[in-house]
């Protein structure tokens, strides 16, 4: 009997029961990729950021097409008529009926002088348009930045768990070997084979997921890079010890608000607005414009002279328009409205966002040191439960239960540094960093 304890012993201690260093098989052509590569590609490559760009200067057009209003307008005229003699345009219309054989060339000016202000606000308001344009391309900038870091660690977080499911698959195939080779000696019972070939079914179930999550996660990073074909990555994670969260969320919601470029642009917005508002109220103002026309007219009538020429002033009062300008006053001190509510709508957004980013900061880095200790923890365990069951102190169900908390705490610590890491990159996009 002693002889038959003796045999089990030596057969399994030579089990590798053991935790195994974490490997990352890659195929020779996958793309070595850091957290700073994958932004600065996504801001290459995405979509996303060439809109944003394109709108921002399409902006800039509408700007100057506003401005072009202030500005003189000079038009050339051609003209060539030959009519019937005596012919008048008795129809149609309060008009110079007369029709004058001719050919002519000549040009037409005209310049606005004074609108009260109107003018002015238009232009301004295009010009914080485009601000806000300009700002909202920042903001483009910041979310597929912030959408590429959680995205990476992510993958990272996959890639770290499928190391651990074939780590675990390979060591429970291991045990599950042994203990077949026991049972087929008649060391071991037909119940340790069955919890073994459980724990390695479950083991491969995990591998299962794993791999699937770890596709998808990568799917998801190279669509935000821009590429529409897979492409493999080996990601490397450089932060080796991430700093502590902040102390306090007050410093964090200050900044927030003088940085956050979707608060900056709907500020923008708010302020065309009102700029807007202003020159819809002055649409029941007079507008004074200069006027001019000059040409020569080398083919012509007797009644006609050889060359023509005029200027004038013109004042332009608005009397009655079935109150469509007050109706577009009232719209335009709506929207204005509109907009200045929404942006308090976005700081109290801001301001819960980035307080429970920091509370979620703050317990990810505590989470951190715990599920440290739990490894530690679970891995005495699991060399504990190996060494009694060597013994025969312990049953299966015993070790089983050690190498499924050691699984559970790899894993487990990995989605704790990754976690955290995440949030830190929320709480920079919350921030406006």
């Amino acid at each position: 009997m002693r002889m038959k304890a003796l045999s089990s012993l030596l057969l399994l201690g030579s089990l590798s029961f053991g935790q195994t260093g974490q490997t990352n098989s890659t195929a020779p052509s996958s793309i070595k990729l850091t957290v700073a590569d994958a932004e600065q590609m996504a801001l290459k490559n995405n979509p996303q950021i060439s809109i944003a760009k394109l709108l921002a200067l399409a902006q800039r057009q509408v700007t100057r097409e506003v401005r072009s209003n202030a500005m003189p307008t000079a038009t050339l005229n051609v003209t060539a008529v030959d009519s019937h003699e005596g012919s008048r345009i008795t129809a149609g219309g309060l008009n110079n009926p007369v029709i004058y054989e001719r050919a002519a060339a000549g040009v037409n000016l005209s310049q606005l002088i004074y609108d009260f202000g109107r003018m002015h606000n238009l232009v301004a308001s295009a010009k914080y348009r485009e601000e806000a344009e300009v700002a909202s391309q920042q903001a483009t900038t910041a979310d597929i930045t912030f959408a590429v870091d959680r995205a990476f660690y992510n993958a990272l977080d996959a890639q770290s768990t499928l190391d651990v499911a074939k780590e675990t698959v390979s060591a429970r195939q291991a045990t599950a070997d042994q203990i077949q080779a026991l049972t087929n000696a008649k060391l071991k019972s037909q119940l340790d084979l069955s919890f073994a070939n459980v724990n390695l079914a479950q083991a491969k179930l995990l591998l299962l997921d794993a791999e699937n999550r770890q596709a998808a996660s990568f799917a998801n990073l190279n669509n935000l890079l821009g590429f529409e074909k897979q492409q493999p990555y080996l990601l490397v994670d450089e932060l080796a010890t991430p700093p502590a969260p902040a102390t306090n969320a007050e410093d964090l919601t200050a900044a927030a608000f003088q940085s956050r470029p979707d608060l900056i642009a709907l500020n923008d917005r708010y302020q065309a607005a009102e700029r807007f508002r202003r020159a819809e109220h002055d649409l029941n103002r007079p507008t004074i414009s200069a006027l001019a026309a000059f040409g020569d007219t080398p083919v012509r009538a007797d009644q006609l002279t050889p060359w023509y020429g005029a200027a004038g002033v013109n004042l332009s009062l608005p009397v009655f328009n079935g109150f469509l300008y007050s109706a577009r006053a009232k719209q335009a001190d709506f929207e204005a409205k509109a907009a200045q509510e929404q942006v308090r709508d976005l700081r109290d957004r801001i301001a819960r966002d980035v307080q429970t980013t920091w509370l979620q900061s703050t317990t990810s880095y505590q989470r951190m040191a715990v599920a440290q200790q739990l490894v530690q923890q679970a891995n005495l365990a699991l060399d504990l439960a190996q060494t009694r069951y060597k013994l025969g102190l312990s049953s299966i169900v015993e070790l089983s239960q050690a190498q499924l908390a050691q699984t559970q705490a790899a894993i487990g610590n990995a989605d704790a540094q990754y976690e955290y890491e995440s949030t830190l990159a929320a709480l920079r996009y919350q921030t406006g960093k």
